[in-house]
């Protein structure tokens, strides 16, 4: 049964996260999250769909960090350290998978995925009516979860976050302050380094120099703000883009499509 969660800043995960039982292959849990909370750190024995009907969400891993609207979910195996965050009021709907349950066998890390409207019906089922449900029926509805999460198609929708210490630091403040335009010398001074330095890390952590990450980074909020349903004109204004052909290109050198294309997709 969804539950509803307070005013809070940091939240701790599902208990049905770590719940080992093969005679019940998927758990569900729904909860409503308010904009700016979050879930303290964490890894479970159990997979998890972690999907968000309602909102959009920020998760971060242990390499990376992920914007999730409600088009996608991630699919995060067993035993990954992650923490969400709520970007916007958030409805949240998970299901767990029990280990003994080959699932994504070739995925050995947190992976975005599109959602499907069968996949969508089926963890509505399982969470919202969840407490209606027989224990035979859940487990059926469950299996079906299981095999339509198989074909889920993975999308490579992230950013590196690296592993110094440092440049942790200063992604970590970008992601919770998406709409920050301090400068490059400005977050060094944050994260503790030189400029010198963190472009150095940028470069040998994330492949991609700061200027290339930043701008990755606001075109995958991007994606958030046109599944919201704003034009592309308007993003490109909001996201700091000097013309609105300068947005599109940019989009469409990332993601293979344009803004709009995008968009009505899905």
């Amino acid at each position: 049964m969804t539950k509803h969660i307070p005013n809070a800043s940091m939240l701790a995960p599902s208990d049905v996260a770590f719940m080992l039982d093969p005679s019940q292959p998927v758990l569900s849990h729904g909860r409503s999250m308010q904009a700016e909370a979050s879930i303290e750190p964490h890894a479970h024995p159990r997979g998890q769909l972690l999907w968000a009907q309602q909102g959009v969400l920020r998760v971060s891993g242990e390499k990376a960090v992920w914007v999730v609207p409600s088009t996608h979910a991630l699919w995060i195996p067993s035993n990954i350290s992650h923490q969400v965050s709520s970007e916007t009021n958030t409805q949240i709907r998970n299901i767990y998978i029990d280990p003994s349950y080959i699932v994504r066998e070739n995925e050995k890390s947190i992976v975005m995925v599109t959602m499907s409207a069968l996949m969508k019906e089926i963890i509505l089922r399982l969470t919202d009516d969840n407490h209606r449900l027989s224990d035979v029926r859940r487990k059926r509805i469950g299996l079906v979860a299981i095999d339509e999460l198989e074909v889920l198609e993975a999308t490579n929708l992230y950013i590196h976050s690296g592993q110094d210490p440092r440049l942790q630091r200063l992604v970590s403040y970008i992601v919770q302050n998406p709409q920050q335009t301090l400068s490059l010398a400005s977050l060094s001074t944050l994260a503790g380094a030189s400029v010198r330095t963190i472009e150095r890390l940028f470069k040998a952590e994330t492949g991609m120099t700061f200027r290339q990450w930043r701008s990755r980074f606001k075109l995958m909020n991007a994606l958030v703000q046109l599944t919201q349903g704003q034009s592309s004109t308007a993003v490109a204004h909001e996201l700091g883009y000097k013309s609105v052909s300068d947005f599109i290109n940019a989009f469409k050198t990332q993601f293979g499509c344009t803004p709009q294309e995008y968009a009505n997709r899905h």
